[in-house]
């Protein structure tokens, strides 16, 4: 049995000196503390999707993901809670046999069963997921499933973020609700729930997505809402080097952060987010009485 979801998520006045002098206020949406084993934006994503799979009858899972991802993880905690079979097809070949890292121990440990591609053949099948049953070989042999794509981020997954703004009171013009973009999911749902005025900023954390991020999270609203909106936009200029690094000042900011305001941060996205955020405010990208609120979308990686 899957363990109840915390909801809503806390809400958090978090007072830094970094925003005081630009005159913004800062808020955390606290999501990672929203499920133990299923956190986040992950929960958000996954909740309509394991519902549709339940509806459709389904007993497999199929998802995909590298060799640390957290949806690996969340997909096969929650697969595994429900009695549902899960496999999962993990960039790169190499891997498959090396001694497993806690991250795919994990996913194992929760019941998944997993299937190392060549990067070639992972680009196929994540190209090929958009039916249940696919067409790339690695779909076939697996049989009937649900396939979900890598992280998670489909038009069900999007609806399942638009709950987000919802959790929020007294939204309004001068509100911008941010959050790191992987795949672009969980901005779309953000952006999709938003009242009129209020605004959305997702913060790339892989380098080289300009246009293509843009267009993922286009084609989730056409695809949940049959409808564009125009109350978002993606800042490409805090990457950090690339989906993944973790740069010295950034990993410095973080600790920082950590230390003023006792939040545990997760590095390769919600770091980058807030630190994203503290340089566009010192840069006055924020008018004055702009508020920020900072959906901390998961959980730290375990020491």
């Amino acid at each position: 049995m899957l363990e109840a979801a915390l909801l809503p998520t806390p809400l958090v006045d978090c007072t830094d000196e970094a925003f005081a002098r630009a005159g913004v206020e800062l808020r955390l949406k606290r999501d990672d503390l929203l499920h133990p084993t299923v956190p986040g934006n992950k929960w958000r994503k996954l909740a309509p999707n394991l519902a549709a799979a339940v509806e459709r009858g389904h007993t497999r899972l199929l998802t995909f993901g590298g060799a640390y991802s957290t949806h690996l993880r969340a997909v096969a905690a929650a697969a595994g809670a429900l009695g549902l079979e899960s496999v999962g097809l993990v960039r790169g070949e190499e891997l498959a046999d090396r001694p497993r890292n806690w991250s795919l121990r994990a996913a194992e440990a929760a019941g998944m069963r997993l299937e190392f591609l060549t990067r070639a053949a992972y680009r196929e099948a994540t190209g090929r997921a958009e039916g249940e049953d696919g067409a790339a070989d690695p779909l076939r042999r697996w049989g009937p499933c649900l396939v979900l794509p890598e992280g998670g981020s489909n038009a069900l997954a999007a609806v399942g973020a638009a709950a987000i703004p919802a959790e929020l009171p007294d939204l309004g013009e001068r509100d911008v609700v941010c959050c790191p973009v992987g795949t672009g999911g969980t901005l779309a749902g953000i952006a999709a729930g938003l009242p009129a005025g209020a605004r959305a900023l997702g913060v790339a954390v892989l380098r080289g997505g300009e246009g293509y991020l843009e267009e993922e999270v286009a084609r989730l609203h056409r695809a949940a809402y049959g409808r564009g909106f125009d109350n978002w936009r993606i800042d490409h200029g805090h990457h950090g080097g690339g989906y993944g690094k973790v740069p010295a000042e950034l990993a410095g900011f973080a600790e920082r952060f950590e230390r003023r305001h006792g939040v545990p941060l997760e590095r390769r996205y919600v770091a980058k987010l807030l630190a994203a955020l503290a340089d566009l405010a010192a840069a006055g990208a924020f008018p004055r009485g702009t508020r920020l609120t900072a959906v901390v979308t998961g959980l730290p990686d375990p020491e």
